[in-house]
């Protein structure tokens, strides 16, 4: 283990208020070791500087924090690729009860090696984490799925309009959906149509950079105030191609 990337690790960790143990560093590190064999097999990230890795994928993954309880809360994270932020929030937090949902199976395949290996599977029934196969406009329909959610989060998806008709179906009323962007706003006054006709209100824009980089991020959270009319979300490529604006 890099003791310097380890360092770098624990202090971006103690930026947004969590103590990583040796064992959760070493989580992290069976992660990214995986996420490197991997990438040469088939397409997880483009990044793969073990130090761009802990930046833009691990601290990245953990800005969200901030807005997470230290609780027993179900979270999806919805289009999760290489399992960011998900697996990243799982670790540091390990009572949550977390579904990662991508739909790609290969990917699937490797974020179940990844809580393998990196034994961050739970130990009880409340507080698992599963990576399961799917679009998100099938399983926004699943009544085991459909407003069970007390978090919703999604990363480097697609635009907000149609992030928010993939995400806010899982969110329970009172619940938050949590969009991560870049620096570019432009997107969320779009998202006026979306967020009514979906049940959710923006209760919060965060600008913030990544510690120790200039890297600009916005942390957008949606709270939900109503149900989601059932007809949405659309079927699969709808929301996408006529996007609710």
């Amino acid at each position: 283990m890099d003791k310097e990337l380890a360092q770098l690790l624990k202090a971006g960790a103690l930026h947004y208020g969590k103590d990583l143990s040796e064992r959760q560093i070493s989580q992290f590190f069976i992660y990214m070791e995986l996420l490197k064999e991997w990438n040469q097999k088939m397409n997880l990230t483009a990044i793969t500087d073990d130090r761009e890795i802990v930046v833009k994928h691990f601290i990245d993954s953990m800005s969200i924090l901030p807005h997470i309880k230290d609780e027993k809360l179900r979270l999806i994270d919805v289009g999760t690729g290489a399992g960011f932020p998900g697996i990243p929030l799982k670790i540091i937090n390990p009572d949550l009860d977390v579904t990662l949902l991508d739909s790609l199976d290969k990917r699937v395949k490797f974020l179940n090696e990844v809580i393998k290996a990196a034994g961050i599977s739970g130990n009880n029934e409340i507080s698992e984490i599963k990576a399961v196969h799917g679009r998100a406009e099938d399983y926004g329909m699943n009544p085991q799925h459909r407003e069970k959610y007390q978090i919703a989060v999604a990363r480097a998806v697609a635009n907000l309009p149609v992030l928010l008709e993939y995400c806010l179906p899982f969110v329970k009323i009172n619940g938050i959906f949590i969009a991560m962007k870049g620096s570019n706003t432009e997107e969320i006054d779009n998202s006026v149509k979306a967020l009514d006709i979906l049940g959710g209100k923006i209760t919060k824009i965060e600008n913030l950079e990544l510690p120790a980089t200039n890297i600009e991020r916005n942390v957008v959270v949606v709270g939900k105030f109503r149900q989601t009319p059932t007809k949405y979300p659309r079927k699969a490529g709808k929301p996408a191609k006529e996007p609710l604006i």
